[in-house]
């Protein structure tokens, strides 16, 4: 959730996206803020009463994009061709590029330009109103799941990135707690839902164990 940033800056990576006001979505994004607010993570994710599952995942995926587009936008100073000319999260993983739409073929790329693309596309699924519906009563799309566990585990390539190449330098503008707790409520948000497989999240699985050790 945004007020995770207290007073920074709001430099983001791409221009955030807005929950209209009023909205039953709106609603339900605040009712997430509140509950984060009580500390506790692991409540924070689950499905509120009476709630649609598709709705209660689009909202926070489109929080998820924000707090990500936040946090990177704090390290894009640091992430460049010359210094991450590759997209990596440590020496074991790299990623390349493809949307199946104007890059069939995944390419080999700078991680900022990676990334660049990864939020480019996201903001173009969130933005897209038959995949993700703002209006009450206009039904989700029988592929919804299926695009927001594409979208969440093309996130999660960002955090990897930031904790396995910046974490130096998120530690250096005094933002690690805002990027653990962000990361903790993401990974317990996708557990909860079982939305990214296993071994995707083998980059920073010492991490996430460590992470889920001190909720028990």
């Amino acid at each position: 959730m945004s007020f995770l940033f207290g007073n920074r800056s709001s430099k983001t990576f791409k221009p955030k996206k807005n929950i209209p006001e009023g909205s039953h979505q709106y609603e339900l994004l605040k009712h997430a803020e509140a509950t984060l607010g009580s500390g506790n993570l692991r409540q924070a994710v689950v499905l509120p009463e009476g709630e649609d599952l598709n709705e209660w995942i689009a909202v926070n995926t489109v929080d998820f994009f924000n707090q990500i587009n936040m946090l990177y936008g704090t390290i894009t100073e640091f992430c460049t061709e010359i210094s991450c000319s590759v997209m990596s999260a440590g020496p074991r993983y790299e990623y390349h590029w493809a949307d199946g739409t104007n890059i069939k073929k995944p390419i080999k790329c700078s991680a900022p330009k990676y990334i660049d693309y990864l939020m480019t596309w996201v903001q173009d699924q969130l933005d897209d109103e038959t995949l993700f519906p703002s209006k009450i009563g206009v039904p989700f799309p029988k592929n919804f799941m299926s695009v927001a566990k594409t979208i969440l585990k093309r996130l999660f390539r960002v955090y990897a990135h930031i904790y396995h190449q910046h974490f130096d330098s998120v530690m250096q503008l005094q933002e690690e707690a805002h990027l653990n707790t962000s990361f903790k409520h993401f990974i317990f948000f996708v557990q909860e839902f079982n939305l990214i497989d296993r071994r995707e999240l083998a980059p920073l699985q010492d991490l996430i164990e460590k992470l889920g050790s001190k909720d028990r």
